[in-house]
């Protein structure tokens, strides 16, 4: 249903072209909105004209019209002024009415039916049908963006992201909870991979300038038909989770990107654990001592490079090459061997893996 401020600024905008009264009431008779005071019409007068069959009708001077949506009788609109002229005027306004109407309910069946349709609550035949109805093309380049903000945040969020994608443009914005919202992007055909990554970075960029807002961006990959969207939106969701265990230090993160931790994330918990009891027994990487995680962590960002590390560690090589043979020690695995530095790393992707499922539960 339309807001009575809706309602009050189409009758202003009439009355102001035409200098005809209009006034707008329920079908109870209780007045909705209206050009002016003098003109008020008893409510069983309006509950009588609502009742009847008649969708225009003459009553003492003034012209009563029935605002209605498909069929359906939702308001009683007053004219008052010149017969002929006030009769013309009111049937542009229930025009109008009628037409807003049409517009709110497209753009509310739109996040309705898009919620859905990410959701995987449509059928098939639904979901063309209904986007036919909503004019919404079936095949056209689409991708799905997660945008994951503070609950008390949400809601500017989502206004500044509806103001630079706008539903002309064939994109849409909505939200399935209070803290990830869903922009659901068209695309050129010669968009690149790197200008679906810049809109992402777009993302970040404005709400923290604009907004102060702190966000992380993840996105899925590229759909061809409108029923592929929810894939779009899984892949997005997956690439969100993945990258708080694996990138924390990352806004930013595709499906694509997801590289080993996307496999991780997917492996039985059960074979995770067992694989780390097999590779260290008791001596679990999760248990170094924080000097040890930032020198395998910096080694491992340098390429196993050990001068290079060293360096930018301001330590002696030898002390580095120390640290190595100790953790070799601890753990049986040489990192400045490449299959050993392998296991490690998968190894500590996993370790972060099992402390995020702790820490869910």
């Amino acid at each position: 249903m339309l807001s009575n401020q809706i309602i009050q600024k189409s009758l202003d905008e009439l009355k102001a072209i035409t200098k005809i009264e209009l006034e707008v009431y329920d079908l109870e008779g209780t007045k909705i909105a209206g050009t002016s005071s003098e003109i008020d019409v008893e409510p069983h007068i309006v509950r009588i004209f609502a009742e009847s069959v008649a969708e225009t009708q003459e009553l003492d001077n003034k012209w009563f019209m029935k605002v209605q949506d498909e069929g359906r009788d939702l308001y009683v609109l007053v004219a008052c002024g010149e017969q002929q002229h006030a009769y013309h005027v009111a049937k542009i306004e229930v025009n109008q009415l009628e037409a807003l109407i049409l517009a709110y309910k497209e753009k509310y069946d739109r996040n309705n039916f898009f919620q859905n349709l990410i959701l995987d609550n449509l059928l098939l035949v639904d979901i063309y049908n209904r986007a036919k109805k909503l004019h919404l093309e079936v095949e056209a380049k689409r991708i799905v963006y997660l945008i994951e903000t503070k609950s008390e945040s949400e809601t500017i969020a989502k206004e500044m992201l509806r103001s630079l994608f706008s539903q002309q443009n064939g994109d849409f914005v909505t939200s399935v909870d209070e803290r990830n919202i869903v922009l659901i992007k068209s695309l050129r055909r010669e968009d690149t991979e790197e200008e679906i990554g810049q809109t992402a970075k777009t993302i970040v960029d404005m709400l923290n300038a604009e907004a102060m807002l702190s966000v992380k961006v993840a996105y899925g990959t590229v759909v061809g038909e409108l029923k592929d969207v929810s894939k779009s939106y899984k892949e997005a969701k997956m690439a969100l989770d993945v990258g708080k265990i694996f990138y924390i230090e990352k806004s930013v993160i595709g499906y694509e990107k997801l590289g080993i931790g996307r496999l991780i994330y997917q492996l039985p918990v059960n074979l995770c654990r067992m694989f780390m009891s097999e590779i260290f027994g008791e001596n679990l990487p999760d248990k170094l001592d924080e000097e040890t995680q930032i020198t395998i962590h910096k080694f491992f960002e340098n390429s196993l490079n050990v001068s290079e590390t060293a360096r930018q560690l301001y330590i002696h090589r030898n002390t580095l090459v120390y640290r190595i043979e100790k953790l070799e020690k601890e753990t049986g695995l040489d990192i400045r061997n490449f299959d050993d530095a392998l296991t490690f790393k998968i190894a500590l992707m996993v370790v972060s893996y099992l402390q995020y499922l702790d820490s869910r539960d």
